[in-house]
């Protein structure tokens, strides 16, 4: 039996936080295989929240206590039915909310002063005295902000600063700088882009639906930095290429990573690969709280950052 606490980490990509678990605990890592022969030993799972939770992995470790998610969304994460196991969710709020924030700032420049486009061009010889492209200002651009949260007030204030009109709307009525549209259609038809800021979940997913993309139109940009699964990507599509939507700027897909043969002819996109988050400072952040969970978690002290009661 080991002396030290065992964790496992789920995902690959987090394989980059092996040696600093490495210092404290025995670690384990799923895609080398299941840890039958620590199934006994594992007290936590170190997950990230944009993936589903196995269950059939939860039920496997009898000395479970902790699934520790390193991101701040935990959406796919079935937190009441942990909790129905005595299992506690911990994740990582507050911490790399700017960063999104300054993210959706850069897609919306990338896309309306149409940035990439310009750097491709320049690259492939195609700049002449002759093909300077015009481009409009974001001065008036109007703003719609799907969920004003720690991410969507950061972008609101931000989007002002350039001298844009800002406008959101959310399920639930709160204080704020900004006014609330009646509904998500109504807010999308007011907006010339319309960011999408809110947290994923069960109860939302395609909340961005035809409707509501074609209710931002022609000439709108739609911005994503939340969860892929909150737009409904086929008719996203279908609406860039026949036109019924101006522009998409996406950081995060349906399904991740996302084919590259699926945007090949998609017109009018700028994507980036899930990074808005990404920042060295933001990563330092949450690989801090999820340490002091774990430390918690194990001393049977109160955790740092539980997921909140719904």
């Amino acid at each position: 039996m080991t002396q030290r606490p065992a964790v496992l980490i789920v995902q690959r990509h987090l394989a980059p936080l092996t040696p600093f678990l490495e210092s404290r605990y025995d670690v384990y890592r799923l895609w080398e295989g299941p840890p039958v022969e620590a199934a006994q030993e594992i007290g936590a799972l170190v997950v990230a929240g944009e993936f589903e939770l196995d269950r059939r992995l939860v039920e496997s470790l009898p000395n479970l206590k902790l699934i520790a998610c390193f991101t701040s969304g935990y959406d796919r994460i079935d937190v009441p039915w942990c909790r129905a196991r005595g299992l506690e969710v911990t994740h990582a709020p507050a911490v790399n909310h700017e960063d999104v924030a300054d993210h959706a700032i850069g897609l919306i420049l990338a896309a309306r002063r149409r940035i990439a486009e310009g750097d491709r061009a320049v690259r492939a010889g195609g700049w002449t005295p002759e093909s300077k492209t015009i481009t409009p200002s974001l001065n008036g651009q109007r703003v719609g902000i799907v969920g004003l949260g720690h991410i969507g007030e950061a972008v609101a204030r931000r989007a002002e600063a350039l001298r844009m009109a800002v406008s959101w709307w959310g399920p639930r009525e709160k204080d704020a700088a900004w006014p609330r549209a009646g509904s998500l259609v109504e807010l999308a038809r007011g907006s010339d882009v319309l960011v999408v800021c809110c947290r994923a979940g069960d109860d939302n997913i395609g909340l961005i639906s035809r409707e509501v993309i074609e209710a931002l139109g022609p000439q709108g940009l739609l911005v994503n930095v939340a969860r892929g699964q909150l737009v409904d990507e086929a008719a996203l599509i279908a609406a860039l290429k026949d036109g019924r939507l101006g522009q998409a700027a996406l950081d995060v897909f349906e399904v991740e990573p996302t084919e590259a043969g699926r945007w090949a002819d998609v017109p009018n996109t700028v994507l980036t690969p899930h990074t808005a988050g990404a920042t060295g400072e933001a990563v330092q952040g949450m690989l801090g709280l999820l340490m002091e969970n774990l430390a918690a978690a194990f001393a049977g002290a109160p955790l740092k950052t539980p997921v909140p009661e719904a």
